[in-house]
């Protein structure tokens, strides 16, 4: 079996590097591209070092720009890839632009070049349209012959939007092979003792969604909170470096000076960071799955989540939307009395560092049909898709 892997951005990495050692411990052949969406040495090269990932076959050097820019390029480049290679499978990860421009060429050209689309993390939603990752996520598991689900409600999503029962394979989260199998190395790293710091007793703050750092009142709420966390105890803040740009168009950096900012940290640096908090602030999917499993009372700053699960089973909570300083603050004080639990206590289904291997598996087993057109229509919040949609040249 040939697999075609793709990434793109750091939540891709870590989904992606399970898979590719498990297709490499079962003999499979297995081609890593890179997309380059995340094209700067903090948020791609070290995780490739950190999470032991071959150098990719092929890297498409795509770069920044605009959805539309960044998307375009992604599909220019990587289709004389999918021509060359034409693996069995192609699978993307997550709902970043590079999942839904991969899985748009993929969907193009399968019929042809006789190969199949899978998207791990399928199912996901926000409910929000505003948010890219939610209009890629939505168009990519409509693609995909199969849909790899983290959690039960994720399937239960795709069938509510008309994704034949065949096509969905409940696998549990992959991210949480990648955490499991990196924790004890995060721990021997002992960041918090090398930032001079007590395990418990400080905060971890990530920041970089648009709801929270284009809005300069949001944004300003959310530093001033944490200024006030400060007064209780150390908050951190490794500043990705879309909320850098965003503090110095708002000059904001005055806010800034009562919290311990660093540059982006690598995989298990933050993994490290997260295990020794008292209390984790993020924007972040990824972090709140994190955090779940890792015991830690995570507090995400968003107006809704695509992981309830999170919330239903996990160690995760919402703040009111639209963040204030108070509500920020009483979210804190709330989270502390809650406490810090063990590592696993709070574990959704599947969560349970062998979803790589449950995936090798559904790839292995080539039992679900490509799409075609024999697919009945249906719809997906009262629209009509389906074959008899499509247009004709």
């Amino acid at each position: 079996m040939k697999s075609l892997l793709v990434s793109g951005a750091r939540p891709n990495f870590v989904k992606v590097a399970p898979i590719l050692k498990e297709l490499e411990a079962r003999g499979h052949e297995s081609i890593l591209v890179h997309t380059g969406q995340h094209y700067s040495t903090q948020m791609s090269e070290a995780f490739f070092r950190d999470l032991d990932i071959r150098e990719p076959d092929h890297d498409l050097d795509v770069g920044s720009g605009t959805h539309a820019q960044q998307t375009a390029r992604v599909m220019e480049r990587f289709e004389p890839v999918l021509e060359k290679v034409r693996p069995d499978w192609v699978v993307v990860v997550g709902d970043v632009n590079s999942t839904l421009a991969c899985a748009l060429v993929t969907a193009k050209l399968r019929a042809r070049l006789g190969c199949r689309l899978a998207h791990v993390e399928a199912g996901l939603r926000s409910r929000n349209w505003s948010m890219p990752e939610e209009v890629n996520r939505v168009l990519t598991d409509r693609l995909s012959d199969l849909c790899f689900t983290p959690s039960p409600p994720a399937k239960e999503n795709l069938l509510h939007e008309g994704i034949p029962q065949e096509r969905i394979r409940f696998v549990g989260n992959v991210m949480i092979d990648t955490l499991l199998s990196m924790l004890p190395a995060a721990e021997r790293l002992d960041i918090p003792r090398s930032l001079k710091l007590e395990t418990g007793e400080y905060v971890v703050l990530t920041l970089h969604r648009p709801a929270n750092v284009d809005d300069p009142e949001v944004f300003r709420s959310v530093l001033t909170a944490m200024a006030g966390i400060s007064d209780v105890m150390p908050v951190i803040f490794p500043v990705h470096p879309r909320t850098e740009q965003r503090a110095r168009d708002f000059e904001l950096h005055e806010a800034m000076r009562r919290l311990i900012t660093m540059r982006p940290v690598g995989y298990p640096q933050m993994i490290g960071l997260m295990r020794g908090a008292a209390v984790v602030f993020t924007d972040s999917g990824g972090i709140q799955e994190e955090t779940t499993v890792l015991g830690i009372p995570g507090l995400t700053l968003r107006p809704e989540t695509g992981r309830p699960v999170t919330v239903e089973q996990g160690t995760n909570r919402m703040v009111k939307w639209p963040p204030t300083a108070a509500s920020i603050e009483q979210g804190f004080h709330e989270a502390l009395r809650r406490g810090i639990g063990a590592v696993g206590d709070h574990v959704p289904e599947g969560w349970d560092g062998a979803a790589s291997s449950r995936i090798v598996d559904a790839l292995e087993a080539h039992i679900v049909p490509s799409i075609d057109s024999s697919i009945p229509a249906h719809r997906v919040s009262g629209v009509r898709i389906g074959a008899a949609d499509s247009v004709h040249e």
